[in-house]
């Protein structure tokens, strides 16, 4: 009896130990993101801040102002909050040129 009782001790004072330290981050990444619509979809060149990016317009009949749209990798670029030079490229033409401000996680669509 008195060993079983030991026994008992010894694993409730090793399951009350509680070791190491645990961290949780949460919250959302530090990027926005940047789509374009147009009549049709479209595969388009877009120039940020000299970096070429190829990917496809989102057609407009799918995109409406209370819908989002959906970010996925052949319609959307995602970056860092602050002032950008954007240039859309269009069958070897440049149809749009601006100069765009994106906030952390705001979705910016241009309508060419």
């Amino acid at each position: 009896m008195k060993k079983f009782f030991i026994a008992l001790i010894g694993a409730i004072l090793l399951t009350g130990c509680g070791a190491g330290s645990y961290s949780v981050a949460s919250g959302k990444a530090d990027e926005g993101m940047l789509s374009f619509v147009s009549a049709d979809k479209a595969p388009i060149t877009v120039k940020v801040d000299g970096n070429s990016y190829d990917m496809f317009t989102v057609k407009t009949k799918a995109w409406r102002k209370d819908r989002n749209i959906k970010a996925t990798a052949l319609n959307t670029i995602y970056l860092a909050p602050g002032q950008h030079d954007v240039t859309v490229i269009m069958d070897g033409q440049e149809v749009h040129q601006q100069k765009i401000f994106v906030s952390a996680q705001e979705h910016k669509v241009i309508e060419l």
